[in-house]
């Protein structure tokens, strides 16, 4: 019953988070070589990209990104996918895929 009641708990939890103002946006970015960024090189890409978030307001929000092989896999929250689209052109970051996210699942949404 304890495990029950936290993972219902974890699930409100995290559709709270999705949803909140905007919506949340998956992008698909290649960048050959990504996996070999020094943390240095990464921190520059994420000073860049947070300077620019500030610079179009509160409405855009980066959670976070994954680094795998030749791709980056970021996570924001927006109003749509304009300003996401926005944020990498003047960044000149690439944005090959934007989708909206249409739900969340995880082992949490498998608990009785």
């Amino acid at each position: 019953m304890r495990n029950s009641l936290i993972a219902f708990i974890l699930m409100l939890t995290s559709t709270a988070v999705f949803a909140a103002d905007g919506q949340q946006y998956i992008i698909e970015r290649t960048i050959p070589g990504a996996q070999n960024l020094t943390p240095a090189e990464l921190k520059s890409i994420s000073q860049k990209s947070r300077a620019i978030l500030e610079s179009l307001g509160p409405e855009i929000v980066w959670q976070q990104s994954y680094v795998a092989e030749d791709k980056f896999y970021c996570v924001y929250q927006a109003p749509n996918k304009e300003i996401i689209a926005k944020h990498a052109k003047l960044g000149g970051f690439p944005a090959d895929k934007i989708v909206a996210v249409s739900g969340v699942i995880g082992p949490q949404t498998a608990a009785d």
